[in-house]
């Protein structure tokens, strides 16, 4: 008959359940009691993908039969050593199946565990977040005098980095007596975990001024998503190639992503270019390096480039592309029917979220019809996928389509804070001032939610464009919690609508405190001075802006004609065809103002004459990228356009004009929202 140990490496070579469970069978029929090697049988069958068989036969061993005979049971000793149900402990957590691991550690009999005991324990529960189990065990292991032994500790440092817990991690890693590689890589992760990225930057450094402590692949990898600036990176990448680590693949995939990250996109593509064999991570990385970058016809190209090759995709790298074209302002509705094709030429199309990344695609490249289309058909939706599609009726100005589809989410799902702010958010852009007030009111009456800076934000916005400027002004005044610039913000927006030079003082005064580099809040206080007549507070918040050194956002507008993406500043005059354009806009300005139009002065040059100032707002970029758009289209085709920043008010009055005279739909997207002009009228209702 075979020895334990025989049986045990005839157990560890199989390499299928087919193969195992005959051989399992075996080892019950000759020594059924054996717990070593029901052990060894069921960590087999979780490392062979069936942690339900493993499961289920470490609960059998936990009230073991007794044996036929003597000669094939096992002894007592075997019941109190930890080793077999160590065994199965990393068995089951490397399996994935962390709740079944925790589970048996407390059906487990009553043996003392030992230092192997609870490392996949607290792997378990870092892959849960669950922070009060693993501090039960950490509590657990102290009371056995483990809590100090360097392999326990080492997984209790990472246990709380995973849990975000960076103050607990540093206290156990503090309390060390030794420290190797491992320890020093553990808490630079738990830190960057956390958040806390340049206190992990300088544990790292701290870590390099150690003796007979040098960093390896792992501490590298921890590392490498803390870094900001330029010169950290080189210096991190210098410090890789001195340990020879630079052909390292999971290193450089790693690399692209800094380099990209700190601005040097150039230097990542050349990271990546020397992978002589790129995996899936590879190409993400690259794809996610431009979108960082906004550079979406490069990350375009990429993945491209992988369909060419005939590299299988995976949802990752789809989500990937898909983001940054949804991020871009440059990519159109038929570069999100390109990657809509591909997704399902992949079958890719039923993974939730990378449906769920369609209908944001299709929402932000101007087209609700195909994001509700994806939306109806998907099998499974969660708060996410709601909130998307709601958010999509919101900026495309559908505020009441946006409440249905919330009652209809209520009905089978709980709304979070997320979806809140997209259903708060539509109804600010549809002016559903009454509507809105009820949302907020059941956050906390109805789901228990406590309301956030966000949420208040959008309650003082949807008061604000409503005109309701004072109730806005008061409803700061009750909040609970402080106001953040996103709070004041919303009531400054206001006053750009209904000007009042006492509450946008107040605003503005509250921003240049706390976001004093954002160029948007002087520009639209000097904008209600303006507005109101008053031309000297409007120059002095002009000479502030520059004293801070602050300057404005260039704004610019960009369309797509035949394939090919066209920029236009304010006055632009690089196109080929710019006398054309000039030439034409001239002739519609005068067509439309025969139709009514009055140019609004307050949103031109200032310290110019009234006639210099009506020419200024004419070669706005809005006005030329809508021009070259007619002047390049065909009768019928929609007009689709992307400004930078909020609209120009000058601006939208002409476009609703402009799309009467012409019988031509035109989609402005700005920062804020999408605006659909058709027959002289615009979707927001002229509530923006």
């Amino acid at each position: 008959m075979a020895t334990r140990g025989e049986w045990r490496v005839l157990l560890q070579s199989c390499g299928s359940v087919r193969s195992l469970k005959p051989l399992h069978a075996a080892v019950l029929r000759r020594r059924p009691s054996d717990l070593p090697l029901s052990a060894a049988a069921a960590s087999r069958y979780a490392a062979l993908g069936r942690p339900d068989l493993a499961l289920s036969l470490a609960t059998s061993l936990l009230y073991p039969t007794p044996p036929p005979s003597s000669s094939s049971s096992s002894s007592d000793d075997d019941h109190d050593d930890p080793f077999p149900w160590n065994l199965l402990l990393r068995a089951l957590s490397d399996a994935g199946e962390h709740r079944r691991a925790l589970s048996l550690y407390r059906l487990m009999p009553h043996l003392l565990p030992d230092r192997f005991t609870f490392p996949p324990l607290l792997k378990s529960c870092a892959r849960l977040r669950d922070v009060a189990e693993g501090a039960a065990l950490h509590r657990h292991a102290a009371a056995l005098g483990l809590h100090a032994d360097a392999f326990v500790a080492n997984s209790l440092v990472a246990m709380y980095g995973h849990c975000g817990d960076a103050g607990a991690a540093r206290e156990v890693f503090d309390g060390m007596r030794e420290r190797s590689v491992v320890s020093w890589t553990a808490m630079i992760g738990a830190l960057a975990q956390s958040g806390f990225r340049s206190e992990a930057l300088g544990m790292f450094r701290k870590m390099l001024e150690e003796r007979g402590v040098r960093p390896n692949r792992a501490t590298f990898l921890n590392a490498m998503p803390c870094v900001a600036s330029g010169e950290e990176a080189d210096e991190l990448y210098e410090l890789i190639v001195r340990q020879g680590l630079d052909s390292d693949l999971s290193i450089r995939n790693a690399m692209v992503g800094m380099l990209a990250r700190c601005g040097r996109t150039q230097f990542a593509r050349k990271v990546f270019d020397e992978i002589s064999e790129k995996d899936l991570v590879s190409w993400t990385s690259m794809i996610e390096a431009y979108r960082q970058a906004d550079m979406y016809a490069d990350a375009l190209n990429i993945f491209k480039k992988m369909k060419q090759l005939g590299i299988p995709l995976d949802a990752v790298l789809v989500l990937a592309i898909i983001r940054a074209c949804s991020n871009s302002m440059l990519a159109s509705i038929r570069h999100a029917k390109f990657i809509h094709g591909v997704v399902i030429r992949v079958s890719l199309h039923k993974d939730l979220m990378v449906e769920t990344g369609l209908v944001d695609l299709y929402v932000k490249r101007g087209s609700l019809v195909d994001a509700r289309k994806i939306f109806d058909r998907m099998k499974e939706r969660n708060l996410v996928t709601w909130s998307t599609m709601i958010s999509g009726y919101g900026m495309h100005g559908h505020g009441k389509d946006a409440l249905q589809l919330f009652e209809n989410m209520k009905a089978l799902l709980v709304p979070d804070h997320i979806v809140f702010v997209s259903v708060l958010s539509a109804c600010s852009h549809a002016g559903l001032v009454d509507e809105g007030k009820r949302c907020f009111n059941s956050m906390a009456s109805e789901f228990g939610l406590a309301p956030r800076t966000e949420h208040y934000a959008c309650m003082v916005d949807i008061l604000g464009r409503a005109g309701k400027l004072n109730e806005a002004r008061e409803f700061i005044e009750k909040m609970p919690i402080k106001p953040d610039s996103s709070v004041w913000g919303s009531l400054l927006g206001a006053c750009r609508m209904y000007p009042n030079a006492e509450i946008a003082e107040l605003a503005a005064n509250q921003l240049f405190k706390l976001d004093p580099q954002n160029s948007g809040r002087y520009v639209l206080l000097s904008n209600v001075y303006t507005s109101l007549g008053k031309i000297e507070e409007a120059h002095r918040i002009r000479a502030l802006m520059r004293s801070q050194g602050v300057k404005k956002t260039a704004g610019y507008t960009v369309i797509e004609v035949k394939n090919k993406v066209y920029k236009f500043l304010v006055g632009d005059e690089r196109n080929p065809q710019s006398d054309l354009i000039y030439r034409e806009l001239e002739r519609l300005m005068d067509r439309i103002r025969r139709m009514g139009y009055v140019p609004n002065t307050n949103f031109a040059l200032h310290d110019v004459e009234e006639e210099t100032k009506e020419k200024s707002l004419y070669v706005h970029s809005e006005k030329l990228a809508v021009v070259f758009g007619l002047i390049n289209s065909g009768p019928g085709c929609v007009i689709r356009i992307h400004k930078n920043l909020r609209v120009c008010g000058d601006c939208h009055s002409a476009t609703k004009f402009i799309s009467e005279v012409t019988g031509r739909d035109i989609v402005v997207r700005d920062s804020h929202r999408f605006h659909h002009f058709s027959g002289g009228v615009c979707s927001c209702g002229d509530y923006w």
